[in-house]
Order: C-alpha cells, then sequence, then structure tokens
C-alpha cells in the first residue's frame, strides 16, 4: 500500500498520483462511482472496470442493515459478493444516520437509530463501525463521524468538529488493533464552513497518523463559492503525502473545483442518480431526455463522447426510451454519464501532467452548465 505522486501542476495545488492497493493500482485524480447496496445500479462490474474504474465505493449502513456485515464475511467478503476485482471503500454510514434527524439520538459513546427499513432499532459505535467495515473485507474504510447539516451556527460546528475528533481517535485505536494490515481507515475533517474548526479538525486527525484524509460535511447545500473556499482552505492543511478524498461530489464542475485545490479522490451517486432521472452529462451541461428540444435530435448525447452509447444511440432513441419506461433507458444512460466522467479524470491527469490544468479546466468550464446547489446523498 502505498501514495506517489507523480505530477504537479505548476500554477495550482493539482497533482497526479497512484494510489496502490490491495485490489490494484488507482490512477489520481480519479471518481469512485458508489454502489449503495453493493452494486453501482444498471451497470455491471465488467463494464466499470472497461471504462477504467479501479475503485469504487459500497454503503456500511445500508450493507449493516441488509443482508448484514456478517452475512457478507460468510460469504466470502464484499468483493466476492458484488464480483469486483478492483478496490473498494466503505464510508461509516455516518451521514446515512445523520439524516434520520428524527429517527436517532446522538451521545458521547456513539449513535442509536432506527432503521428506515423495517424502524427497528440498532446502535453504532466507533469501533463497531470498524469492526462492520473489518466483516465487509474492504480496502479502505471510513470512520464514524458527525455530518452538521448545512447552515449551522458556530456551537453545532463546533460541537461536530468536537465528537467527530474524539470517535476518530477510538476508531483508529480499534483499527490498530484488528486489521490495520489488511485495511486502511483514513481520517474524515469536519468543522462546517469554519476555518478555525477545520484547521482544529485537520490538526487532529493528522495527528493520529492516518494512511489518508476525506473532507467531510461539503456539498449539502452551500453556495458554490463557499463550497470552494472551504475545500481550498481544508485541502491546504492535509498531509501533502497522503491522499485526500472529498467525500459526496460528482458533478463535473465541482471535481474540477476540488482537483484544482489537490483533492486526488471523489465519490457521488450523482451521475448514477441523474441517469435514471433521464439526465446525461454533456460537455455542455447536464441534458434532460424527457423534454426540450435538444432530446429529439438524431445526434449523440455528446458529440465528443466516444462511448459505446454514443457511437450507437441518439438523444431521439434514449428519449423514447424513457417516454416507454424501458429499463435499458437507464443502463445507457448510465453507462455515458460515468463514461463521461471517466474521461473527464483521464484529461484532467494528462493537463496535469502537461502542466496546464488551469487552462484545462477553465476550458471545461466555459462550456459546461451546472446548476449551484449541493449533490451529497443524491
Amino acid at each position: 500500500m502505498s501514495f506517489q505522486v507523480t505530477a504537479r501542476d505548476p500554477l495550482t495545488p493539482a497533482r497526479a498520483a497512484t494510489l496502490r492497493l490491495p485490489h490494484g493500482a488507482v490512477r489520481t485524480p480519479a471518481f469512485m462511482p458508489v454502489g449503495t447496496n453493493a452494486s453501482v445500479k444498471a451497470i455491471w462490474p465488467r463494464d466499470l472496470a472497461e471504462l477504467g474504474y479501479r475503485m469504487i465505493l459500497a454503503n456500511s449502513y445500508h450493507l449493516y442493515l441488509r443482508p448484514g456485515a456478517g452475512e457478507v464475511a460468510r460469504l466470502g467478503g464484499l468483493h466476492r459478493f458484488m464480483a469486483w476485482t478492483g478496490n473498494l471503500l466503505t464510508d461509516s454510514g455516518g451521514f446515512q444516520v445523520f439524516s434520520l434527524a428524527s429517527l436517532r439520538a446522538v451521545d458521547e459513546d456513539g449513535v442509536s437509530f432506527r432503521s428506515h427499513l423495517d424502524g427497528s432499532l440498532h446502535r453504532l459505535t466507533p469501533e463497531s463501525v470498524v469492526g462492520v467495515q473489518t466483516e465487509l473485507g474492504s480496502d479502505v474504510m471510513m470512520p464514524l463521524d458527525v455530518c452538521a447539516p448545512a447552515g449551522v451556527d458556530y456551537a453545532a460546528a463546533a460541537q461536530a468538529e468536537e465528537v467527530t475528533a474524539r470517535w476518530a481517535a477510538r476508531a483508529a485505536a480499534r483499527w490498530r488493533a484488528a486489521c490495520a494490515r489488511r485495511q486502511q481507515l483514513w481520517g474524515i475533517v469536519q468543522g462546517g464552513h469554519f476555518p478555525d474548526l477545520r484547521a482544529r479538525s485537520a490538526e487532529r486527525i493528522r495527528e493520529l497518523d492516518l494512511p489518508g484524509t476525506a473532507i467531510g460535511g461539503l456539498s449539502i447545500g452551500e453556495s458554490p463559492a463557499r463550497f470552494e473556499a472551504t475545500v481550498a482552505h481544508t485541502a491546504a492543511l492535509l498531509d501533502p503525502a497522503r491522499p485526500r478524498y472529498l467525500m459526496g461530489v460528482g458533478s463535473p464542475d465541482l471535481i474540477l473545483c476540488g482537483v484544482e485545490h489537490g483533492v486526488d479522490l471523489f465519490d457521488s451517486v450523482y451521475p448514477t442518480r441523474i441517469a435514471r432521472n433521464a439526465q446525461a452529462l454533456t460537455c455542455a451541461g447536464p441534458l434532460s431526455l424527457r423534454s426540450g428540444p435538444a432530446s429529439l435530435r438524431d445526434e449523440p448525447l455528446d458529440a465528443e463522447c466516444a462511448c459505446a452509447v454514443c457511437a450507437a444511440h441518439s438523444r431521439a432513441y434514449l428519449r423514447h426510451l424513457f417516454k416507454a419506461r424501458e429499463i435499458m433507458a437507464a443502463v445507457l444512460t448510465t453507462y455515458h454519464n460515468l463514461a463521461f466522467l471517466a474521461a473527464l479524470m483521464e484529461s484532467a491527469r494528462q493537463a496535469i501532467g502537461a502542466g496546464r490544468f488551469g487552462a484545462f479546466k477553465s476550458g471545461v468550464l466555459r462550456r459546461y452548465r451546472h446548476r449551484p446547489g449541493g449533490e451529497a446523498g443524491s
């Protein structure tokens, strides 16, 4: 397991690197598709690999509730269970638990919550979350943290950061005792949009000497300007010799913003969810396949895209599939959206290597139009 920076942009903090994990090398900056229930919706694992994805994410909260981490372990671990030969990152489930505002209660030791499936009562602690992910067998696991909602005041953000830091220390102790040789535990920096809290959180997480660090608590409804300011401030506080992961970000504009400030990894269900809701990613921004004259044209989703869907199918055909409620509509649009992002990340890596990332980003965003707003949990 190693992380090596291979190129730096001369005018921005953007960097390219190789992250080596037990299931192969990941070239960064990279996007990780999300397989919430051990499945990236509407696409085969084989197709993900063929598109160049070497690391995807699965959700511990959902797998803990169904089918259960022990059952996944009995069936050979998460890689075998979902027939994925690349690397897996499992999140802690913290975001999902804390989104259940009326169904959970937080105390110093952990969080109690009721399942969104059947209302049954459950308890998670920093130690038990590491235990769940140990059973799942992911390559990278995340600790239980407190994700404060957007717009919280300073006192609430400070309390969330304080609890996150204490829980991270407990998770790290459990990880080192149980599974440090087989899996990595990365820290999560919180602190809302308050620079001093972000700095304090980054320092505390850094003291734990974990192999990687995530930036949490963003893309949940804040303005683009606040998002970028917080990413820029936080990324600069993290260890430059270790991978940086911006959680819950998957739109091209926000990804490129993170890359510009030195972030290495991103994840979100955004590209797959909008695909199932009849939106295709294009160089000009998301294209609606349910309405508008552009979706009736006998032309590919994106004339510059080299994916198999754009080579074979027209916008008009995909619109027809959505109108007819054909399953293939989601399958084809999902494939295209993930191919689009894979190509974008490859172009970003090449631009960093050529020392022209700033010009590349400006060129992409001059054409790309995306409605401002958050996407986490989408």
